[in-house]
């Protein structure tokens, strides 16, 4: 069982739109999330759109994914720190 209470096979549908575009999505997470989800990569979308206008869509989503990915591992690298960080006071 899942923390929310869903299992693996209970999957939650949600109608979200992404740069114009409507997409069914599924999860264990609720609607909620995974509507914010898809706003966050949209609103990431059209920041980078609004740089480079000429990029098709798919040249658009791919760099969504590899600035999002480099975000994620910023912020990891910094979570790993703040962790060995708070681990030394705590010795």
């Amino acid at each position: 069982m899942e923390a929310n209470g869903l299992t693996e096979n209970e999957k939650i549908r949600a109608m979200v739109m992404i740069y114009g575009q409507q997409y069914t999505i599924s999860g264990t997470e609720t609607t909620e999330h995974m509507q914010q989800v898809a706003a966050i990569v949209d609103k990431k979308m059209r920041e980078i759109h609004s740089v480079n206008p000429n990029l098709n869509t798919s040249a658009l989503a791919v760099l969504t994914a590899v600035n999002t990915i480099h975000e994620y591992i910023k912020l990891q690298e910094k979570y790993e720190t703040l962790e060995e960080e708070f681990k030394q006071l705590k010795d």
